[in-house]
């Protein structure tokens, strides 16, 4: 008889906890998300064309001949520096860029000297050689 009453407890017991998660309607057992994955999908497009567009305007300022005069005066491998620069993160790589855009302008307005353009041109070497080297 005891064990009757055991196997009626457990029975019970599982229709208490198995009953409202059955019987919950699917939106409140579904995760449900602030961000759809559409959205989601969009940004990470977005991200990447960012980061592509960085590191273009980088090599491109790395590739011009000026930057490779430098860079051999320098005595710097020009593709080592490259491929330093692909393992930059986001945010070092979009700050890099947007000092390889400002050298480039200020060169081509004619606002730095060769001189200038070195002293600029040995710092970001530096600075993404540097970042490297610490991670």
């Amino acid at each position: 008889m005891k064990i009757h009453a055991v196997w009626q407890f457990v029975r019970s017991l599982a229709v208490c906890v198995l009953a409202p998660i059955l019987c919950a309607p699917p939106e409140l057992v579904a995760q449900t998300h602030i961000v759809s994955p559409s959205e989601l999908q969009r940004e990470a497009v977005a991200a990447t064309s960012t980061r592509q567009h960085n590191t273009e305007t980088i090599t491109n300022f790395l590739s011009s001949p000026k930057a490779k005069e430098v860079l051999s005066r320098a005595g710097i491998d020009q593709s080592q520096v490259k491929n330093a620069v692909s393992t930059l993160n986001d945010g070092e790589l979009a700050r890099l860029a947007a000092r390889s855009e400002k050298a480039q302008a200020d060169f081509a307005a004619g606002s730095l000297s060769d001189r200038d353009l070195l002293i600029v041109m040995l710092g970001l070497v530096a600075l993404v050689l540097l970042i490297v080297a610490v991670r």
